[in-house]
């Protein structure tokens, strides 16, 4: 009864912290959806950053470490990328969407290629991605909360309680409320995480030097990448593959807009590769738990965090690792709700209204929230293996946007919007193919060499997306004298150019 006491302590203290956010505010659809534009470095970092720390980090980081070893350092290093990425990519998209008042991501897309149904597009392939990613963390938190109470509480109500307490909030303050429980989380996961990184080791081995050599004798194979399946090829894909699409999820995409200026990107991008060095910790954990709690198979392989920790501490410990692993879900969840309605109702609903106000679209939003959770809730209990399916898409969907980004970010339009969308939908659905039908590279060309039969096929899309991208500008770009004035002001600090039609 301890542990479900500090857990549920947790949950109030991040229900109180998210409604009280609202106050002194009057909550229209910017200050809603992107804080009015006025994070500092510190809620920008922790709404960036902190995103990493998530149910899939604290269960599924440790879970790869105690089940396939070296392949989990995948999740060490792809994000050190991305952070490094967001020196140069996400200044260049703040100033754009400050001087344009962009909300949401497909705004972005709906600007600069003058397109609201290349924007609908964009907003739907991210709405397809989030939902799955949604049902994962709402999944996480059942399983947290379950077996850190002791099963007291069942994983059924403990997904209730948590989706009604982050609906809650988000409807009433928005991206406010997540920021200030996003402060809760990591001061909490980040106790949580070194207390249990450097103390297991110790206390079961003696060191973490000396685990790691009880680990090699033991399961030697754990500690090296294998010569096929998941191996340097399929390492260096998928870094790659998920460094490029860490900002293109559309929560932390449209999170970026949130900040006072582009200074605060680049303080960031020198610190967020450092806060990335705590998932050691969690990895730490995993690789302790292979001797300490043996046989755990498969999906439970996930648990092994929970375990070692509940055989190991008492009760009121628990209850605050359970209550760490509570938010993990809380804060996420929130962006992922408030993203997913923001682009439904300003980039799907607005292309069939177009004169709908921007105070109508704002309350739009806030109804969808609860509207997605509930959906959300149907595929996390009745979901089955489908969802697992999408989920493994998410990734490799949502980063199908980045060719389309990138291009839009030259001096001049190099790539049309009809390049673009075709790219997009050539890359989603080689995706979807793919993934959904089980056919791998080496499936369907067991010739190849193995390093090829073993990249991700995510880096395959992304390089089909690109070759139709160009392809496709090329024979839909309007003749020379046709063309469109070049993109101005897009890199300027100060005194941007007004935009012109083609530039809006």
């Amino acid at each position: 009864m301890i542990a479900l006491a500090v857990i549920f302590a947790f949950l109030l203290a991040a229900l109180g912290l998210g409604l009280r956010a609202r106050r002194g505010r009057d909550m229209d659809l910017e200050q809603w959806s992107v804080g009015g534009r006025g994070f500092g470095t510190v809620f920008v970092f922790l709404l960036l950053a902190g995103e990493i720390y998530t149910t899939f980090t604290f269960l599924g980081a440790s879970g790869w470490a105690y089940g396939k070893g070296a392949p989990a350092y995948y999740i060490l290093c792809y994000a050190s990328l991305a952070y490094v990425l967001s020196y140069w990519l996400l200044p260049a998209v703040w100033r754009y969407a400050k001087q344009h008042r962009l909300i949401s991501q497909s705004d972005f897309f709906v600007a600069k290629y003058d397109s609201p149904l290349l924007g609908a597009l964009v907003a739907l392939v991210g709405v397809v991605a989030m939902v799955p990613y949604l049902v994962l963390q709402l999944k996480g938190l059942g399983i947290i909360v379950s077996v850190s109470s002791d099963g007291r509480i069942s994983s059924h109500w403990a997904i209730v309680i948590g989706t009604v307490a982050l609906t809650l909030y988000v409807t009433v303050s928005g991206i406010h409320g997540s920021a200030w429980t996003s402060v809760l989380k990591d001061v909490a996961i980040l106790a949580v995480v070194l207390i249990l990184g450097i103390y297991l080791p110790l206390h079961y081995y003696g060191g973490v030097g000396e685990m790691f050599r009880a680990v090699d004798e033991a399961h030697p194979q754990l500690l090296t990448l294998p010569s096929s399946g998941m191996s340097t090829s399929w390492f260096a894909s998928t870094v790659l593959l998920s460094a490029v699409g860490f900002y293109m999820w559309p929560h932390t995409f449209s999170a970026s807009y949130s900040a006072q200026n582009e200074r605060v990107f680049r303080r960031n991008a020198i610190f967020m590769p450092l806060y990335q060095l705590i998932l050691l910790f969690v990895f730490f954990v995993g690789f302790t738990a292979i001797l300490v709690v043996p046989g755990l198979k498969g999906a439970d392989a996930d648990l092994s965090l929970l375990r070692i920790t509940t055989a190991t501490f008492p009760s009121w410990f628990v209850g605050i690792v359970g209550g760490a692993g509570l938010l993990t879900a809380l804060v996420p969840g929130s962006l992922l709700l408030m993203s997913s309605a923001t682009c439904l109702a300003k980039n799907v609903y607005r292309l069939a209204r177009p004169h709908t106000s921007e105070r109508h679209i704002g309350r739009l939003a806030q109804l969808l929230v609860p509207a997605l959770a509930l959906i959300s809730l149907y595929f996390t209990f009745n979901g089955g293996s489908s969802i697992v399916s999408l989920l493994l898409m998410g990734y490799a969907l949502v980063t199908q946007l980045f060719p389309a980004l990138l291009a839009s970010l030259a001096p001049r339009r190099i790539v049309t919007k009809q390049g673009a969308a075709a790219g997009i939908v050539v890359g989603v659905t080689t995706v979807a193919v793919v993934t959904l039908s089980g056919v791998t590279v080496g499936s369907l060309l067991p010739g190849l060499p193995q390093a090829v039969k073993d990249l991700n096929v995510g880096v395959i899309a992304l390089a089909f997306n690109a070759v139709v991208m160009v392809a496709v500008s090329a024979a839909t770009r309007a003749p020379r004298g046709a063309e469109l004035p070049p993109f101005r002001g897009r890199f300027e600090r100060t005194g941007a150019a007004a935009p012109h039609k083609g530039d809006r």
